[in-house]
C-alpha cells in the first residue's frame, strides 16, 4: 500500500466511524471522501478478496443478502455491501467498514449497480459474476434492455476467466458468445413441459430472438420474459441449466416453500421472484463448495432485507414495507399480494426523482386491476406524484371514497395508525422509502440506519 493509499484508507474509515457513530448514518460519503484522495483505492482495499459481482435489474440486495448467508454457513466473515449502496462509492465504504474478522477465505460478496460493472471490474477483478434478470428499468438511465446488457458485458469481457453464473431463463444472457465459464439455472418444474408452445402476453419486453428477431416462444414461462425459451425458426434456446427450481410447494406474501433437486427449501418472504433469488443464491453457494444442508441452513435465518418486504410494527399495524422501481417488479409484487388470506390497507409512495427514474408511466404497466378489490379496506397514496398513483388507481377500479392522500411522509404515519386493518401493505420507490425511514427513525419507530 502506497502513501496515497493509506491517506485515503485512513481518511475514508475516520469519516466512517464518525458518520455511524455519531451521526448514525451514511453509506456512500466515506467511500466518495476516499476515491477523491485515491482514485484507485477500490484496487487496494479489494486485492486479497475472492469477489463475486451480483448485477441485474430486480432481486440484487436479495440475492446479495442471501448468498452471504450461506456462505457464512461454511467460511464465516464475508465482506458485502448490505445497505444496497451499489455505486462505486458505496462500494469502497463497504471495504472501509468492513472489520476484517476470522474467516476461511476472504470473500467479498458486492451488489453491482448494472451501469458500474465495467468500473468497479476493473479495480476489484472478480472471479465470479453473477446475473440475476434485465428488464426495463429506469428508461432515461439504462435505455433499453439491450444497452444495459452491453454495459454489463463490457465489465465481463475484462474478467474472461471469472466464471458467470447466470439466469438461463432469460435469453439475453445466452445470446453474447463469451469464453468464460458458465453455469446457468432456472425453473423445470413440469415434467412433461417439452410439449408445451406458448407465447408471453404482447407487451412484454424482450421475447425476440437474439439471432433471428422471431418472436421466442415458451415450454414453461414462469413470468415475463423468464422461461424455457425457445425459437421455432431456428435452433435458438434455453441452455443446459446446471440447478434448477423443481418444484413450487407453497406460497405466501411472508413465506415460500420450493423443491430445488431433492431437498426442500424456505425463505421468510414471499413473490415468485425471490424463488429466483434463492436459486441464484444456491447456484453461487454450490459453486464455492456448499452442501444442500449447509443452503438449507442460511436460507432458514435469512433477514428481511432494507426495503424488501421488511416489517415494521408500529400503532398495533403490521406493516410490510416493499421497494417497487420498474413494471416487472410492480406486477410480481401485485401478484404476491394476490396471496394474502387477510383484509389488508394499502400505502403507495411515488417519487420521480433521478435515483428513481424520472418517468413515472411505467405504473400503468403493473395490473392493478388484477388486485382483489375486496380485501383492499383502506387506499393511502403519497409521494411527491401522489397525483398520478392516484389517478392510476382511480383508473384500475378503486372506489375513490377509500383513498386518502397524504402529502407528506408526517400524514403517512398518521394516517397509518388510523387504518381498519391489521395488515399494512406500502408500495414504495426508492428515494420515497429512504424518506419514509428517515421519518420513522425521527419518530423512534424504527432503529435509525439501514
Amino acid at each position: 500500500m502506497n502513501v496515497k493509499s493509506g491517506i485515503a484508507k485512513f481518511a475514508g474509515k475516520s469519516s466512517y466511524w464518525f458518520l455511524h457513530n455519531v451521526l448514525k448514518g451514511g453509506t456512500s460519503f466515506p467511500g466518495k471522501l476516499a476515491m477523491n484522495l485515491d482514485p484507485e483505492i477500490l484496487n487496494t482495499l479489494a486485492k486479497d478478496y475472492e469477489t463475486v459481482i451480483v448485477t441485474g435489474t430486480n432481486g440484487k440486495t436479495m440475492t446479495t443478502a442471501l448468498i452471504v448467508e450461506a456462505l457464512r454457513e461454511k467460511y464465516g466473515d464475508v465482506l458485502t455491501n448490505p445497505s444496497g449502496s451499489n455505486m462505486q462509492q458505496g462500494i469502497v465504504t463497504a471495504f472501509l467498514a468492513h472489520k476484517n474478522k476470522k474467516a476461511r477465505r476472504k470473500i467479498a460478496v458486492l451488489e453491482v449497480d448494472e451501469a458500474n460493472v465495467k468500473m468497479v471490474t476493473q479495480l476489484v477483478h472478480p472471479s465470479v459474476f453473477v446475473l440475476t434478470n434485465i428488464f426495463r428499468d429506469q428508461m432515461d438511465r439504462y435505455g433499453e434492455i439491450y444497452t444495459t446488457y452491453e454495459k454489463i458485458i463490457a465489465g465481463i469481457k475484462l474478467a474472461p476467466q471469472a466464471t458467470i453464473i447466470a439466469n438461463g431463463d432469460a435469453s439475453i444472457f445466452s445470446s453474447v458468445d463469451l469464453p468464460n465459464p458458465k453455469i446457468f439455472y432456472g425453473f423445470k418444474l413440469a415434467s412433461d413441459q417439452a410439449k408445451n408452445d406458448v407465447k408471453a402476453p404482447v407487451n412484454t419486453d424482450g421475447v425476440l430472438c437474439p439471432k433471428c428477431d422471431h418472436i421466442l416462444h415458451y415450454h414453461e414461462r414462469i413470468y415475463a420474459n423468464l422461461g424455457d425459451f425457445f425459437c421455432p425458426n431456428c435452433d435458438y434456446h434455453r441452455p443446459e441449466l446446471t440447478y434448477s427450481v423443481n418444484k413450487i410447494v407453497a406460497q405466501s406474501p411472508n413465506h415460500l416453500e420450493f423443491k430445488m433437486g431433492s431437498k426442500n427449501y424456505s425463505i421468510n418472504v414471499g413473490g415468485t421472484y425471490n424463488i429466483y433469488n434463492a436459486l441464484t443464491a444456491y447456484s453461487v453457494a454450490r459453486h464455492f463448495g456448499l452442501s444442500d444442508d449447509e443452503v438449507a441452513n442460511a436460507f432458514a435465518k435469512n433477514k428481511r432485507v432494507f426495503g424488501r418486504q421488511e416489517l415494521i410494527d408500529y400503532a398495533g399495524k403490521k406493516i410490510n414495507l416493499i421497494l417497487v422501481k420498474n413494471p416487472v417488479g410492480l406486477d410480481e409484487v401485485l401478484h404476491m399480494l394476490n396471496t394474502e388470506k387477510d383484509d389488508y390497507s394499502l400505502v403507495t409512495l411515488l417519487n420521480a426523482n433521478h435515483a428513481d427514474g424520472i418517468d413515472t408511466s411505467w405504473i400503468w404497466d403493473g395490473q392493478f386491476e388484477d388486485l382483489n378489490h375486496e380485501q383492499i379496506k383502506k387506499i393511502l397514496v403519497g409521494g411527491e406524484r401522489w397525483h398520478d398513483m392516484g389517478f392510476r388507481l382511480n383508473v384500475a377500479g378503486f372506489d375513490p371514497s377509500i383513498m386518502t392522500t397524504c402529502p407528506d411522509n408526517e400524514s403517512v404515519i398518521n394516517e397509518i395508525a388510523k387504518l381498519p386493518t391489521e395488515k399494512v401493505y406500502i408500495l414504495s420507490t426508492y428515494t420515497a422509502l429512504l424518506s419514509l425511514r428517515k421519518t420513522m427513525a425521527e419518530q423512534k419507530i424504527i432503529k435509525a440506519g439501514m
